[in-house]
């Protein structure tokens, strides 16, 4: 049996990406980036705030947090709606006495459902960007077009609506995507996308309606990854981040600005026994001169104006 002529054929066999979505660059050998101030590391602080629907059954894969049990899981229910009604407001106050600023990626519905959380962001002068419509709505590869392309419009439109913000950032709910997603937040107004984890700093995506950008969000130090999987304790929290952020600060040094972002998620960090943690790492980093405290709007806006 002969194979066919264009089994072998494939349009990206050559040096560099096998796609179009954006052009490969060594990060040492980019233009150097100078910050406000003249600040070494971009502090990005992103909190993520999920709604885990109670009756959620898994739709491509189940995200990580999700219910476990079948309905009504009221315990692990209650363990994520904690983050929401009590671990947010730790995070928001740390981040308040600080003088810190943050960019709130926030699902819809948790957004129509605690009109105080979002009445919190805004108090506090924190931006918000898009993170679909809830944990349960998961942008895998099987999802219809035109429904994904509903959820983007709907979830934007709810949290523009509710909080008169812009809203030009995007967070996947699960870091999830489809070949689509960047064309369907693009179309909707979204600038910037937080879910590709594959550099320290922002990069040129190419999407149907234009340009969109990818900003750096290191899945290694998220709390997702060290309290949820990991199990680490508070201090080795601690150390794994500050190890991040010392070397981002000495790279800073020799090769211009470095972003350094912390990825909170109020029911793992919010916690009693967690949040002094969260509190260390911050006043640590602060404690080096050259810290600038921004939004991912306004991070991106610096990078670009200088590109």
């Amino acid at each position: 049996m002969s194979l066919p002529a264009d089994y072998l054929t494939y349009p990206y066999r050559r040096p560099g990406m096998d796609h179009e979505r954006y052009a490969y660059s060594n990060l040492f050998q980019r233009k150097p980036v100078t910050w406000p101030g003249n600040a070494r590391v971009a502090l990005w602080v992103l909190p993520v705030l999920e709604f885990f629907p109670m009756d959620m059954a898994p739709k491509g894969f189940r995200p990580p947090g999700g219910m476990e049990r079948p309905a009504p899981d009221y315990w692990n229910y209650t363990l994520r709606d904690y983050g929401n009604r009590v671990g947010f407001a730790r995070i928001y106050r740390a981040l308040e006495r600080r003088g810190l600023k943050a960019s709130v990626a926030m699902s819809s519905r948790l957004a129509e459902r605690y009109p105080h959380v979002v009445a919190e962001t805004n108090r506090l002068g924190f931006e918000l960007i898009g993170h679909g419509v809830d944990m349960n709505h998961l942008h895998t590869g099987a999802l219809p077009v035109e429904e994904e392309r509903e959820w983007v419009k709907s979830s934007l439109a709810t949290l523009r609506r509710l909080s008169g913000q812009a809203v030009t950032g995007w967070h996947s709910p699960a870091y999830s995507q489809t070949h689509a997603t960047l064309d369907l937040i693009a179309a909707e107004g979204v600038q910037y996308v937080s879910d590709w984890v594959n550099d320290d700093m922002p990069y040129r995506m190419q999407a149907k309606s234009g340009p969109i950008h990818s900003m750096p969000n290191a899945f290694e130090i998220t709390d997702m990854q060290i309290f949820g999987f990991f199990k680490y304790k508070p201090a080795q929290f601690v150390e794994q981040v500050m190890d991040q952020f010392e070397l981002l600060y000495r790279e800073a040094g020799k090769h211009g600005g470095r972003i350094m972002t912390l990825s909170l998620r109020p029911w793992l960090s919010g916690v009693p026994h967690r949040i002094a943690a969260i509190e260390t790492v911050l006043d640590r980093m602060l404690g080096h001169g050259g810290v600038w405290s921004a939004t991912g709007a306004e991070i991106l806006a610096a990078w670009k104006a200088q590109q």
